[in-house]
This record gives C-alpha cells, structure tokens and sequence, in this order.
C-alpha cells in the first residue's frame, strides 16, 4: 500500500528562533486530520526565511523523503525577507499556476492586499508543492474555500483538486471528508471504495 506522505514547511525567522511559537505547523496538522479520510504520514519541519534553507527542505521532502504533497507556510509577501515563492521556483520542474491564481482569488474576499502575495504551486518529481499563507484562519480558507450561510461551496478551496493531481502524478488515490472539502475528479478517475 502506497501510504500518502505529507510533507509540511513553516517558514519564520522569529518562530524558527524561538521567538514566538509557530503556528503554521499546528493549523495545517488539524486541517489535514479534519479534512482527509485517507490514512497519511506528516514530516514537520520549521526553518528561517533564508531561500538556501528553503530550498533544501523542499528537496529533503521530496527527494529523500518521498512526500506526495509539500504545504508551506509563511514567508510568500513582498518583503525582503519573503523568499518562499522564489525557493520553491527555483526547485521547480513544472509550474502550476492555477493554485496561486485560486490562492488569490479566495483571500481576495477577506482583503484587498491579496494581491500582494506571490504563492506559488508546483511540481518537483512526482510530488506537488504548495505556498500558503501564514495565518490559521487564512490556511483553512485556502485550502477549504468559501462557503455560504446553508453550507453551499461559493469559492473553491484549492484542495478540491489536490486528490486529483496527486493521482495524475501516480500517488494514492486520496479521499476527503466532503463535509470539510470535497474532493473533485473526473468520473473516470474516481473509484468505488466501498468494496
């Protein structure tokens, strides 16, 4: 059995320093229990916003450890010091750039400076890598979209299509709890696992 591996990257000076607790890593664990029915394996890690560093924690995950999906936190403004986009760029094989533009697109219901961010997603390998925002609140938008006030999905969550795109990279077939986020593929990709 091909175990899902989940690879997750908070990138701060301050929390990687001690200076104040990371919070990143806590709200993508429970969104990730709260959100997927398949069983998954997590590697954590937490490393300054220095892009060398960046670079080889992506590549450790990937190459060395095998992840399927690698969620980042932090690090994807216009600051000087937010190079997370560019690390993850610069490991690259292919760019995908409907998850930043979706990324953009749902924070732009919150705040104007949405636009600001440069989030990225990718593939490296066989694995797909995703730049999210910093803050609990914003990660669980992200990943989970918009609904309104009768549950009704308004905006997407770009984990909507994360299963799928996994699967197309010959990962496991992932599942979600649809109360959370339901998972979205194709008809003839989909399979019956209630056998």
């Amino acid at each position: 059995m091909n175990t899902l591996r989940i690879g997750l990257i908070s990138v701060s000076d301050r929390a990687s320093n001690g200076i104040y607790q990371d919070l990143g890593l806590p709200a993508l664990e429970e969104w990730l229990t709260q959100a997927l029915d398949t069983p998954f394996e997590l590697e954590k890690r937490l490393v300054p916003d220095e892009q060398s560093m960046i670079e080889e924690t992506i590549c450790e995950l990937v190459d060395e450890r095998f992840c399927h999906l690698v969620l980042t936190t932090g690090g994807t403004g216009p600051a000087r010091r937010d190079v997370t986009p560019d690390a993850t760029l610069a490991v690259a094989d292919r760019e995908m750039p409907g998850f930043g533009e979706q990324m953009r697109q749902i924070s732009l219901n919150f705040v104007p400076t949405a636009i600001l961010s440069r989030q990225v997603g990718v593939i490296r390998k066989q694995s797909l890598i995703l730049n999210l925002p910093g803050q609990p609140k914003a990660i669980k938008e992200t990943l989970e979209g918009l609904k309104d006030e009768q549950g009704n999905t308004r905006v997407h969550g770009i984990f909507a299509s994360v299963p799928y795109c996994i699967q197309l990279l010959d990962g496991p077939y992932i599942e979600t709890h649809s109360s959370v986020v339901a998972a979205f593929r194709p008809k003839s990709a989909r399979r019956d696992t209630n056998n």
